[in-house]
């Protein structure tokens, strides 16, 4: 097996030495299961004929690994052909504004024999492959739908894996380039007090995508927020209404993608989600597979965006 090679720079040579252990910061490696690597959203790798990594040119290449996630732990063992690059499209027009859904996580750990708690982890690396591909296309703004406050009156141990994902979700997005947001109602006990820093827009690295994340999220809340009196409607009152919400710094959402086959929007953000076009994946969220998102967005280009007029 290959080592890995030297950090990233701005114009990154091709590394031919011989086999060494190298050591980085910048380039990291960790488990086989859940493969991850630091500072690539503008590189490719591949696997050189000498049995050396060899950093080369993004080209319109996007690895399928991304920044590591908390608690897993470090290794250089890898399989030759564990190591994949996505071939990614180019597109007429892009969405500005991307939901998730990632639904499906207990069926597909029910049709692994295995109990449902275990499946959300297994709904980490597909959304940082969703990461990937947002920033390398150049969308905005990216909102994922971590958990509803309905979502807490399953079983606690399901609650307490869900919750755990989230946090684990959010503390590999803080290491990358991103504004991020969590959305939710934080004066719950269930909302994981790990997060509550990121009630406040935290923008790390250069800040390049936009992205919130629902956790705790419940659109009574959200709407609540903005109790006023409606009675003399001006358009001073849309704007303050608007201004008031729980998601207020959240911009309308041009397009949302549900995995799991489910025809329905599950209370995800009214306000914002209004003019949003619905595309549908029948296979479960930790089932990901690039081209899924690439289908969406095939279909979104096809689509007459007027927002009614």
């Amino acid at each position: 097996m290959g080592k890995v090679g030297p950090g990233i720079n701005p114009t990154p040579p091709e590394l031919n030495e011989a086999a060494g252990d190298w050591k980085t910061n910048e380039l990291l490696w960790i488990t086989k299961n859940d493969m991850r690597m630091s500072g690539m959203p503008a590189w490719g790798v591949t696997f050189s004929d000498d049995d050396i990594w060899t950093i080369t040119a993004f080209a319109r290449k996007l690895p399928t690994m991304t920044q590591r996630i908390p608690g897993v732990e470090q290794s250089e063992a890898f399989d030759e052909g564990e190591v994949a690059l996505v071939d990614l499209p180019t597109f007429r027009r892009i969405p500005r504004h991307v939901a998730f859904i990632p639904d499906g996580n207990r069926r597909w750990a029910q049709n692994r024999g295995l109990r449902k708690e275990e499946s959300y982890a297994s709904g980490l690396e597909p959304g940082f492959q969703l990461y990937d591909i947002c920033r390398a296309l150049g969308i905005e703004e990216l909102t994922v739908y971590g958990f509803t406050s309905d979502n807490t009156k399953r079983p606690p141990e399901q609650t307490a894996a869900f919750q755990q994902a989230c946090v684990d979700a959010v503390e590999g997005l803080s290491k990358l380039d991103a504004s991020l947001l969590v959305v939710g109602n934080d004066d719950s006990p269930l909302f994981p007090p790990e997060l509550k820093p990121y009630r406040t827009r935290q923008v790390l690295g250069n800040g390049t995508l936009k992205v919130n994340f629902l956790v705790n999220y419940d659109w009574h809340w959200d709407l609540s927020k903005a109790a006023i009196d409606v009675s003399g409607t001006t358009s001073g009152m849309r704007r303050s209404f608007m201004e008031r919400i729980g998601s207020s710094e959240v911009s309308r959402i041009d397009l949302v993608v549900r995995w799991g086959g489910r025809r329905r929007l599950s209370g995800l953000l009214p306000v914002q989600a209004v003019y949003a076009d619905f595309y549908i994946i029948d296979d479960l969220w930790p089932d990901f597979k690039p081209e899924h998102f690439f289908n969406a967005l095939r279909w979104y280009e096809s689509q007459d965006v007027s927002l009614g007029g």
